[in-house]
């Protein structure tokens, strides 16, 4: 575990407790004849005894518990909610690894590369609907409206997660894409989820619609920034650390915040990207080619841009509660993270 992660005992019960609600929406949502495709999901939550698998960070859970606990309300009440949309991010991976041709996921093959992509689309397609069916579970502590609400919630941001990912594959066949191009891409693939996150986590303890509006804006600002800082680690982090090769993202073209600027920035660098088929000889030169153009820096300084703004709708909504400094922490770890 990370050790901002452990530094607080709020923290450290939070992610007992999601796990366990992710666990049993897992082990007790099948039917018997099942078996096999629960064992599936198993081994790719992390929980597989006969393995070594290293679990997520639990990332959107918690910051949805921190969201109900800083705005007055009980986060164990709103456990079903978390274990939900970690369940949906979850199933995203399990899609995006098929889709990306991923082998490996926290140093163990991917699902699709043990049973294939068929089995691996169905264990998806389970977790998604785990997901869909567990945020009822928030019964009875909350009254029907206020779970439909959060259901219709969780839907729409299904169908932003993969308007997202069909722009992320899109990409790949354009001549061309902008700025503007990739923030719609990635205010689907990876923002909505942490937004919903944090405005359920709100939704769960208050009416005040101002309130939930301004965590929804933070996890939205927070998500822009994550997203800006796991491209910068594609290309400038320490492959020791991420476990990923720096040149993959590179190598594969993918057309994340640094090479979009570059494109925009070096001529030269827009030639070759153009021309495709990069090699890892070519991964020097195109690394002083983003140099030259400041890319680095400007990667750094968006990520950091996007996490004051995250900052500044978390303050305005609960500023003076005392534990808005652990999720300000959390907030600052996510951003400047070096995995």
């Amino acid at each position: 575990m990370e050790p901002i992660l452990h530094k607080y005992p709020l923290i450290v019960d939070m992610l007992d407790h999601i796990e366990t609600a992710c666990h049993s929406t897992v082990e007790n949502g099948f039917h018997s004849r099942a078996s096999i495709l629960k064992d599936m999901l198993i081994y790719h939550m992390g929980w597989a005894e006969d393995g070594n698998l290293r679990k997520g960070k639990r990332i959107r859970p918690l910051l949805l518990c921190l969201s109900t606990h800083l705005c007055g309300g009980d986060w164990h009440d709103a456990l079903p909610a978390a274990s939900a949309v970690e369940l949906i991010h979850n199933f995203s991976l399990i899609h995006d690894d098929i889709q990306d041709q991923s082998p490996t996921r926290h140093g163990q093959p991917t699902l699709w590369k043990l049973h294939g992509i068929a089995q691996a689309i169905n264990a998806g397609d389970a977790l998604f609907s785990l997901a869909l069916n567990h945020i009822w579970h928030l019964s009875p502590r909350y009254n029907a409206e206020t779970i439909s609400r959060c259901s219709q919630l969780l839907t729409s941001t299904c169908l932003q997660l993969t308007e997202g990912q069909y722009l992320d594959l899109d990409f790949e066949k354009r001549n061309r894409v902008t700025m503007e191009d990739y923030q719609s891409m990635i205010e689907g693939k990876t923002t909505a989820l942490l937004a919903t996150s944090t405005k359920l986590g709100a939704m769960l303890a208050t009416p005040d619609p101002d309130k939930q509006a301004l965590f929804h804006l933070y996890g939205y600002y927070l998500g822009l920034a994550f997203q800006v800082m796991d491209d910068y680690l594609g290309i400038w982090g320490d492959e020791a650390v991420t476990g990923k090769s720096t040149s993959s993202d590179l190598l594969s073209g993918k057309l994340s915040y640094p090479v979009i600027l570059g494109i925009e920035r070096n001529n030269n660098f827009a030639l070759r990207w153009a021309k495709g088929n990069i090699q890892p000889v070519d991964f020097t030169s195109i690394l002083t080619m983003l140099d030259e153009a400041g890319v680095s820096n400007s990667t750094l300084s968006m990520a950091r841009e996007y996490t004051d703004l995250a900052f500044v709708k978390l303050r305005a909504a609960v500023g003076g509660h005392p534990d808005c400094v652990i999720i300000e922490e959390i907030t600052d770890w996510l951003v400047n993270r070096t995995s």
